[in-house]
């Protein structure tokens, strides 16, 4: 039974009453009679920081009505981790549904051999009515697929785990080991981008890899704290010493697993909205493991 104090978040069967949607929102109230909701997606003059803004849907107000109380609360934002996606498993069935037929004339259209297709191994996604090319990590795991649509047009399988580096050679760093990774132009620029592509792609976790100076620790904090709203988890590592950064830690022999082992001891970036109320509402960004 839900409290009313406890803010939780929209889903299929109870969707956001401000937009009707059922993700990233939050609502507050009786399970069918919410009292209030957070969307980030519909304006209103209360703004919540990145969570979004503030709706008051009923006179008895939110749980704590600016207007009336004191109180200090704090709402978490994140979900409970969901289930990884299984990459091999969806590799294996999509080559399993090729057509030897459509692999030709996919091979035609591309101006290479079925061969070379099906050594990259080439598989059919029907339910996306794409082609996919499995993107793997340097131990050969599949870590992500890309799309392309009968149209030329290029996506990617939601669900996987995004790298964020720092500059065209980090990227270059991180796609040698095998990571779906983007790079940005300095260590304070493209988080625009960044949260737009974020937000499309939906991956279930973005990791920042950041460079070990102290104007790449600052700018990879402040980029968490503004994906931690559209991001399961978010992550932000940073290369052992000596190493300075992506490239100087694949240079010195780092492997695709050290970074995973990295990325697996950082601790998890999320987001909590706290509130002090006295006419005005504040939002900060925590870090929780």
């Amino acid at each position: 039974m839900t409290g009313k104090n406890d803010w939780r978040r929209v889903s299929k069967a109870e969707r956001c009453p401000v937009c009707g949607r059922a993700d990233w929102c939050l609502i507050v109230g009786p399970e069918g009679n919410p009292s209030a909701a957070i969307c980030p997606r519909t304006e209103s003059p209360k703004r919540i920081g990145e969570a979004g803004w503030l709706h008051v849907l009923r006179d008895d107000g939110p749980a704590w009505p600016p207007w009336r109380s004191t109180i200090r609360r704090a709402v978490k934002m994140m979900e409970p981790k969901a289930p990884a996606r299984d990459f091999t498993r969806l590799a294996a069935d999509a080559v399993a549904a090729v057509r030897p037929d459509a692999l030709g004339r996919l091979a035609v259209a591309l101006g290479v051999s079925t061969a070379s297709l099906r050594r990259l191994g080439i598989g059919w996604l029907g339910d996306r009515r794409a082609w996919g090319f499995p993107m793997r990590s340097a131990a050969g795991a599949v870590v992500g697929i890309r799309l392309r649509l009968p149209n030329g047009r290029k996506l990617s399988v939601r669900g996987g785990r995004l790298l964020v580096c720092e500059g065209p050679s980090d990227t270059a760093a991180a796609l040698d080991w095998g990571f779906s990774a983007v790079g940005r132009p300095s260590c304070t620029g493209g988080v625009k981008r960044l949260t737009e592509l974020v937000k499309r792609l939906a991956p279930e976790e973005t990791v920042i890899l950041a460079d070990a100076d102290p104007p790449g620790q600052r700018g990879a904090d402040a980029l968490a704290g503004r994906l931690v709203a559209y991001c399961r988890e978010v992550r932000v590592i940073t290369p052992p010493p000596p190493a300075k950064d992506a490239r100087a830690w694949l240079r010195s022999g780092a492997t695709a697993g050290d970074v995973l082992a990295a990325i697996e001891a950082a601790p998890v970036r999320r987001l909590s909205v706290a509130t002090k109320l006295k006419g005005r509402m504040r939002c900060r960004k925590t870090a929780t493991v």
